[in-house]
């Protein structure tokens, strides 16, 4: 068994209370905190038949190791992906949306990133092993629960991967500043990964000459890129819109 991870903050111990309370090892929580919030969350735990601990505010921060712990955090068994990024594909119905992150290694965007898909409906997110964040504690808490619900698939070659995902007709669309057709001129109505790298360097060049198209989001002002979870959002968005909402 895996050894178990921490998990901190309402919204992803929430959700994981949700999804998986089997999966709970223990909640921490701070019994000064006596409000509204902490009232229902505690029931909700008790329901579900979960171990409670109380915890000093102090206990609670080394435990998740941020101050933003909100007085809560579990620990958790790490949930096993069921299935392989293939086998996930192919039992999809209708047109797939994902989201492709290269070189996303901040795990505030990350978290960001993982909160604006599962708000959008994408089916999955998909970065590289290297040069990318994986899903800590930090990526939970900012997620506010949708690294619980969205598939997040670390792959070994995302140029392999967007090649493959070319295969089974799903257009890469990558984004980039100097690209010459915007955002809101691009067909993402049929199957779609919409292709997003990290604030600065944005995707490495091997990615970017496997995408199939490139898009850039219109700036109007003297600001010359977004942070890549607005970005996502924005761009997602417009995917949504044209799907139909």
């Amino acid at each position: 068994m895996s050894a178990p991870k921490v998990l901190f903050g309402f919204h992803a111990v929430s959700v994981r209370l949700k999804t998986a309370p089997q999966s709970i090892v223990e909640i921490y929580y701070e019994p000064t905190r006596r409000d509204a919030r902490m009232r229902q969350f505690l029931d909700r735990a008790r329901e579900a038949g979960a171990r409670l601990i109380e915890a000093d505010g102090l206990r609670l921060a080394k435990l998740a190791g941020s101050h933003g712990h909100q007085g809560v955090a579990a620990r958790v068994q790490p949930l096993v992906q069921q299935h392989s990024l293939d086998e996930f594909l192919d039992g999809l119905d209708g047109p797939p949306l994902l989201l492709v992150l290269d070189g996303v290694t901040d795990p505030h965007n990350l978290g960001a990133c993982l909160r604006v898909a599962d708000g959008a409906g994408v089916h999955a997110v998909i970065a590289p092993k290297d040069h990318a964040a994986g899903i800590n504690a930090t990526v939970a808490k900012v997620a506010s629960g949708a690294a619980e619900t969205v598939p997040y698939f670390m792959v070994t070659n995302l140029a392999r991967t967007l090649g493959e995902l070319k295969e089974r007709g799903i257009w890469c669309i990558g984004t980039s500043g100097d690209a010459d057709k915007t955002l809101y001129q691009t067909d993402l109505t049929g199957p779609v990964a919409l292709v997003l790298g990290a604030e600065g360097d944005g995707m490495r060049q091997l990615t970017r000459k496997t995408c199939d198209a490139l898009v850039r989001i219109p700036m109007q002002g003297a600001v010359e890129s977004l942070n890549v979870s607005v970005a996502s959002g924005v761009c997602l968005y417009e995917a949504v819109r044209q799907r139909g909402g």
